[in-house]
């Protein structure tokens, strides 16, 4: 059971869930706009969409991230021990687990209007 606790452990560190910072950084213009464009009274199902949808795609940067410089991460004192860099999960996990939150971040995109489904089909080129 520990070793299955640690290889969660590993998936979250390699979507940087052990530092918000970066959700914070994106969250906070997204909630800022949110505010901004409902005067004051945001739709909280959409509010939750939205953090949910922050979380999830930052997750996939950092993924996607780790697996174009896992060969480059292994040479540099801050990001040597990155779990692709250190070989604790391989190219395919990581892979799976991008793919994985894709489609979490399909499922969360497919509750918004037309419009904005199609604005992140381009979100996805640019997280790649």
């Amino acid at each position: 059971m520990i070793s299955r606790y640690k290889k969660l452990a590993t998936y979250a560190r390699l979507m940087r869930l052990h530092k918000p910072i970066g959700i914070v950084l994106l969250l906070w213009p997204t909630l800022w706009a949110w505010w901004l464009a409902s005067d004051g009274l945001p739709n909280l199902q959409l509010v939750m969409i939205f953090i949910a949808g922050v979380v999830v795609m930052r997750a996939a940067g950092c993924v996607i991230n780790d697996i174009a410089d896992r060969k480059i991460d292994r040479h540099i004192q801050r990001t040597c021990d990155r779990p692709l860099a250190t070989g604790e999960l391989t190219i395919a996990q990581a892979v799976k687990l991008f793919i994985g939150l894709l489609i979490i971040a399909a499922g969360l995109v497919l509750q918004l209007n037309l419009v904005t489904q199609i604005l992140a089909i381009a979100a996805v080129g640019i997280t790649v």
